[in-house]
């Protein structure tokens, strides 16, 4: 119970400050104004006019903290600022696969009832009344971004005290899910789809401060934990060979795997020009990693960080801004040629 208490507690601190790195560098909104040339001109190159986002709390924006059913989600549909400009369904902590399936596994969510299949609700919703009757045409210009979305599965799981193997034997299940949703965004009219996978867990300071241990061979050449990662590439591996198949089966549709996991692994090997802390969180209670699930970042009496530039971890879980950029870079590099992008 107290773990629960204290994820609970961590994931509705950090939702304040979830940070996606592509939304951040294409979407004029997000944007100052100064980027908003540079943002403007890479949707010109795709051909982008609307980006829908479905996710976690590295996509939210602000939804978990609006969190009632009966508002929009980021932007009200009916409000002309951004109306068919798109809209961010993302809502931190949710899990791919439905709350019931999650019981019969013995787990629970700790910070939101809500699941990609309930977003999926919302975007059909807001879908009829932007275009009931020409979705097809109205969309075919969109971007879709269908997570990231599964690591809170796993997390919750882990954090409830399931073993690894428990946990890995759930990734066809939530990939199943995430694959569905890509089927259900297909038939809303969706035409190019970028489906990320999950960070390296094994990297991540909330992770590695909850399974620390004494033994060496547990750890890679970054001094993450190897079974955790192990977790991170078996999700990874099922997600590419779901859009393959997603890919056969939809011939006409554009289906992009986003490669998180080779992005961070880039800014590791390059950590000696980029970074001076590898795993210790920049924002946090102290610790060998910086995360402290009694002082965490944003609670009472915990320093703001210095120099977030030098390091990869905000606050145990999310990136800085200099690791989100870097991630961005190399992310949308591989990504834009495959999006027809001139």
């Amino acid at each position: 119970m107290a773990a629960a208490a204290a994820a609970f507690q961590f994931i509705t601190l950090l939702s304040h400050c979830s940070v996606f790195p592509l939304l951040l560098l294409v979407t004029p909104c997000l944007s100052s104004s100064s980027g908003n040339n540079n943002s403007n001109k890479i949707l010109k190159r795709c051909g982008f006019d609307a980006i829908y986002q479905l996710g976690d709390s590295f996509s939210d924006t602000g939804n978990l903290i609006q969190q009632h059913p009966e508002s929009w989600p980021y932007l009200d549909p009916n409000s002309n600022m951004g109306r068919g400009r798109g809209a961010n369904f993302a809502v931190a902590g949710s899990t791919a696969l439905p709350l019931d399936v999650l019981s019969e596994k013995g787990i629970s969510p700790l910070l939101t009832n809500t699941t990609l299949s309930d977003q999926l609700d919302w975007m059909f919703t807001h879908f009829n009344s932007i275009c009931y009757t020409d979705c097809g045409e109205k969309l075919k210009s969109a971007l879709f971004m269908v997570g990231e979305i599964g690591e809170s599965d796993y997390f919750y799981g882990l954090y409830q005290g399931r073993k690894i193997e428990e946990v890995m034997a759930m990734v066809p299940d939530v990939v199943e899910a995430v694959k569905n949703a890509v089927t259900r965004v297909i038939t809303y009219g969706a035409r190019r789809i970028v489906v990320p996978g999950n960070f390296p867990f094994g990297c991540l300071p909330i992770y590695l401060a909850k399974f620390k241990t004494n033994t060496a061979l547990a750890y890679d050449e970054f001094s993450c934990l190897k079974k955790l990662n192990s977790l991170s590439i078996l999700h990874n591996e099922h997600l590419k060979q779901a859009i393959q198949l997603m890919k056969k089966d939809n011939p006409n549709v554009t289906i992009i795997y986003g490669d998180y996991y080779k992005a961070y692994q880039w800014i590791l090997n390059h950590s000696t020009s980029l970074a001076r802390s590898l795993q210790k969180a920049c924002c946090g209670g102290g610790g060998d990693y910086g995360f402290n699930s009694k002082r965490m970042c944003g609670a009472a009496r915990v320093a703001i960080c210095p120099d977030p530039n030098r390091h990869i971890s905000w606050d145990g879980v999310h990136l800085t801004q200099m690791a989100y950029r870097r991630i961005a870079s190399k992310f949308i590099a591989d990504i834009f040629p495959l999006l027809h992008c001139r």
